[in-house]
């Protein structure tokens, strides 16, 4: 027997229909020489400061900076409290005897290692270890990779990167976070004042602009325009040019109208250039958000990745995770399979044709996942929202086998017959072929010219001077805000006419960034929620608190873009076996030391100041656990002791209740808490019939943890 781990059930679901298994079990699948079963991401999280020392529980500066001696594991409390039970059951399946060897399909990336390698660190496994390397789930894909599996050990680098990664945010967001909230933060209060190697250099992005928004002073300048007529009375406008078309001074652009109102000029010279536009390139993650976020209203790019991944769940696209926008060159086959399958019946059909060019595939473009593109598998029904990201997907896949888009460019320089100094210019577009254009109706807003030639005569019909303004910078959008963290804050431009340098830009900046495609979503949610950040429409802004932090922190190196892109790319060097874990997490507990010690030195600077009084919860009843009072929370019914360690919690989103239709209620919490159970009606069945049952809340110890059990009245005889 052989034990598959797979990040996620529907994944593991996957993997059973590839291999034609039909034998579900709790909690996994078994049949044909395999059994799968599945995590739920990430079934293990690092210890707190209080699981290594509990009379660290409460916060106090001296006990900081906190640094473990080993870093250790313990199971997630999660709201559907499943990881325990889920662990356990991964426990007993990899001791069984009749299992030889273990397979990791967790998702080939950093995170997909950690995930499996931390479960089998923790459990302690002396099994062979297998590695499944798949870039989609796809009924050949997943036949394929069992047959071409790696020793699990050959992604140590991987792993040791996914390490490096965790324990470095372990040790800056919880010292750095903790000091932080007792330094600067005064008042009792929800919430601490969160500090983070990804969350300030993205703080500092957005404050930087905001900042250039609130000092701009905006600058007058002048153009000077004339609306010209031709003899077929054709009309066009055409600006002054004199090394430039802006000027600082209006005097003489004044004396120039007066002078050419109503005169004649010459076309002396007209330039027609004939120019090819390729399409833009396959999406990664961050240009998927940055599109997505930009043309939709109401989506954000946590929200873009999450409908991704429910569609690379579902095999209709690749790994969605990625940041390479070409294909792996030994992709061409499958490619060109995907493309006859899409383009059947469009009514482009006959101008799709497959090529390989070194714009679509490209190994030196590739790092550990190609770009995002669908698979084979086309999807019979979606929901509106999956239909946006996976038409995006496809129509950005189909442009690149499309004819190249052919426009004429047209250059007129006009002389008037009056001497002066300078000309005037019009330009102009025609496009001659749409191409790619043609896969998403793309509607051009270039301007066109009427026909005109050299030598012909027209007429300056009205010369105008035009006030205008420089215009303060727009704030940052998601799409905006995303293309900095990817490349660090190195403004790369996407025209045709810096692409050469844009290659060579992406080449040095290949891993340094800020957080990873997977990150950068969760980041900027995360910013938004604990207070940093705010959406106005698409436009986010720094809120008083965020701008307020970055002022005051005396942890410069955090908001310095380049020094956080330094760490990433020391990641990105570690992932690749050419940097050590070991001297990466040495640097990283230097500094964390350094940065505490600041922070304390800097002691009495309110960043925050919280209501002193705080709003008195009703009890509902003593703890089973503790017998501390158990009281109502956003999320749950929880025990205040909660601080100290007590783990007694009645979610309000409780999975055992939802699947029955009921949420838990005051007064259900507090029968269970004086009578051990409660009596709810209401309930429903499967099959959607309501009935009427005892329900219990009791401690498991084999589990450790709460469980719900069931039981019915007994009807009285007569």
């Amino acid at each position: 027997m052989k034990v598959i781990i797979a990040e996620k059930p529907s994944v593991a679901r996957n993997i059973a229909d590839a291999l034609h298994i039909k034998g579900r079990k709790d909690g996994y699948y078994e049949g044909n020489g395999y059994i799968i079963t599945w995590a739920y991401g990430h079934l293990l999280e690092l210890y707190d400061v209080k699981d290594y020392d509990e009379e660290k529980a409460s916060w106090k500066l001296e006990y900081f900076p906190f640094i473990p001696p080993t870093f250790q594991y313990k199971v997630k409390r999660d709201r559907r409290q499943g990881s325990y039970k889920q662990f356990m059951l991964i426990k007993r399946l990899l001791s069984r005897t009749d299992v030889v060897e273990v397979i990791s399909a967790c998702d080939y990336d950093r995170e997909g290692q950690l995930i499996a390698d931390t479960i089998l660190m923790k459990i302690g496994i002396r099994k062979k270890v297998y590695r499944l390397l798949l870039n989609e789930w796809t009924v050949e894909e997943v036949r394929a990779g069992l047959l071409k599996l790696k020793d699990n050990s050959e992604l140590s680098p991987l792993r040791d990167a996914g390490l490096s990664r965790q324990w470095a945010d372990w040790l800056l967001g919880i010292n750095l976070t903790s000091v932080a909230t007792l330094c600067y933060q005064k008042g009792a209060g929800k919430g601490a004042l969160n500090v983070g190697r990804v969350l300030m250099p993205t703080l500092k992005i957005i404050y930087d602009r905001d900042q250039e928004i609130a000092y701009f002073q905006p600058e007058d300048y002048y153009k000077l325009k004339a609306y010209c007529q031709t003899a077929s009375n054709d009309h066009f406008e055409a600006d002054y040019y004199m090394k430039s078309n802006t000027f600082k001074e209006r005097r003489q652009l004044d004396q120039l109208a007066a002078l050419l109102q109503g005169q004649r000029a010459k076309v002396v010279k007209k330039d027609v250039k004939q120019k090819r536009e390729y399409a833009p390139p396959l999406f990664n993650l961050t240009h998927l958000q940055g599109y997505i976020t930009s043309k939709y209203r109401g989506w954000t790019s946590d929200k873009v990745l999450k409908v991704a991944q429910q569609l690379y769940e579902k095999k209709w696209i690749t790994y969605p995770r990625t940041a390479s926008v070409a294909l792996d060159e030994s992709l061409k086959q499958k490619t060109a399979k995907v493309l006859q399958t899409l383009k059947a019946g469009l009514p482009y059909e006959y101008k799709l044709n497959f090529h390989q060019s070194k714009r679509i595939f490209n190994n030196a473009k590739v790092e550990s996942h190609s770009a995002i593109i669908p698979t084979y598998v086309i999807p019979k029904s979606f929901t509106q929202e999956e239909k946006v990201v996976y038409e995006s997907i496809r129509n950005r896949f189909l442009m690149q086998f499309m004819p190249v888009a052919i426009y004429e460019e047209t250059l007129i320089k006009l002389e008037p017959y009056e001497q002066i100094d300078g000309y005037f210019r019009a330009k102009g577009k025609v496009q001659l072929e749409k191409g790619w254009k043609e896969v998403e109706d793309y509607e051009s807003k270039d301007v066109m010219l009427p026909m005109i030639h050299e030598n012909e005569d027209v007429l300056l019909q009205k010369v105008v001077v035009e006030k205008k303004q420089t215009k303060a910078p727009k704030p940052h959008t998601e799409k905006t805000l995303l293309k900095l963290m990817e490349t660090c804050g190195k403004h790369v431009e996407s025209s045709e006419e810096g692409r050469e340098e844009n290659e060579w830009l992406d080449s040095i900046l290949s891993g340094y960034s800020i957080g990873t495609p997977a990150t950068r979503a969760d980041t900027i949610k995360k910013l938004k929620k604990v207070g940093y950040i705010t959406f106005k429409g698409k436009n986010i802004t720094c809120t008083e608190l965020g701008g307020k932090l970055v002022e005051t922190l005396p942890i410069k190196e955090l908001f310095d873009l380049h020094f956080t892109g330094r760490l990433e790319k020391a990641l990105s060097e570690i992932e690749k076996n050419r940097l050590h874990k070991d001297v990466f997490l040495t640097f990283i507990t230097k500094l964390t030391g350094q940065m505490v010690d600041r922070m304390k030195q800097s002691e009495g600077v309110v960043i925050r100041k919280q209501a002193s009084t705080l709003k008195a919860n009703e009890t509902l009843g003593a703890c089973p656990r503790c017998n501390h009072q158990v009281v109502e929370g956003k999320k749950g019914f929880g025990c205040s002791n909660w601080k100290n360690g007590c783990t007694f919690v009645i979610w309000k989103n409780d999975r055992y209740l939802a699947a029955l239709k009921k949420k838990p209620t005051k007064t259900m919490v507090k029968s269970i808490l004086k009578h051990g159970e409660v009596k709810v009606k209401g309930l429903k069945s499967k099959k959607g019939n309501l009935f009427t049952a005892i329900l219990k809340y009791e401690w498991k110890n084999e589990e450790g943890r709460y469980e719900w059990t069931m039981a019915f009245e007994q009807k009285r005889n007569r």
